[in-house]
């Protein structure tokens, strides 16, 4: 292994530990990778090439190899994209949670709400579920496999074959779903699988590494 490329793995679990339980955006003036990777719903390895590219302006901390990237520059670059202004004023990940039985959405959705860092929306169905989706552009989808009028790996295959989603990531949160299936939606374009009942914190933490990978 190069060791450029143990340098990008070291920034990149550097800035996942920064950023993960700091989101709010709005008064931050020097952003790391994995901050900007988050607001422009990019992956971190597309803000590095564009770093090393000159297409995204910026600066190394002196006597490291680590990026960091001006607010300004910031602005300049998601205006260029077309990438939305507001993403980098609310500063949350945006999260739709996807689930019939309603005690489980309002658990989710009052904690997740509470917890500051995400923007939160629900559907019990797979029919709302698209619809939110397409409106919604939830960075991260909470899943359940077995809903009332469709099957998770069908929602995991619609969202997987939006381009304006190929950064929306999928946890699928169910109970009696056995290994193949499980391989199943991940081939389907799940990220990773949680049975019920789970713990809501490893649930939490999931998410935010799925959102700075």
């Amino acid at each position: 292994m190069s060791s450029r490329i143990i340098r990008r793995d070291e920034e990149a679990v550097v800035d996942a530990l920064n950023s993960t339980d700091q989101l709010d955006w709005r008064t931050k003036s020097i952003f790391t990778t994995g901050e900007v990777a988050g607001i422009c719903r990019i992956s971190q390895q597309t803000v590095i090439r564009c770093f090393d590219s000159g297409k995204l302006n910026g600066f190394r901390v002196p006597g490291s190899k680590f990026r960091r990237i001006p607010r300004e520059s910031l602005l300049e670059f998601m205006r260029e994209h077309s990438i939305p202004l507001e993403n980098l004023n609310t500063g949350k990940r945006k999260v739709l949670v996807v689930d019939d039985d309603k005690d489980i959405v309002d658990m989710l959705v009052d904690i997740l709400t509470r917890d500051g860092r995400f923007e939160v929306k629900s559907a019990s169905n797979g029919f709302d579920a698209g619809a939110l989706t397409k409106e919604f552009q939830p960075d991260i989808l909470l899943l359940d496999y077995m809903l009332p009028d469709i099957n998770g790996n069908i929602v995991c295959s619609r969202v997987r074959s939006d381009p304006q989603l190929a950064e929306t990531r999928i946890i699928i949160v169910s109970g009696a779903v056995d290994p193949a299936e499980i391989e199943s939606l991940k081939a389907a374009g799940a990220d990773d699988f949680i049975k019920k009942p789970f713990d809501i914190d490893q649930l939490i933490r999931r998410m935010a590494e799925l959102l700075t990978a």
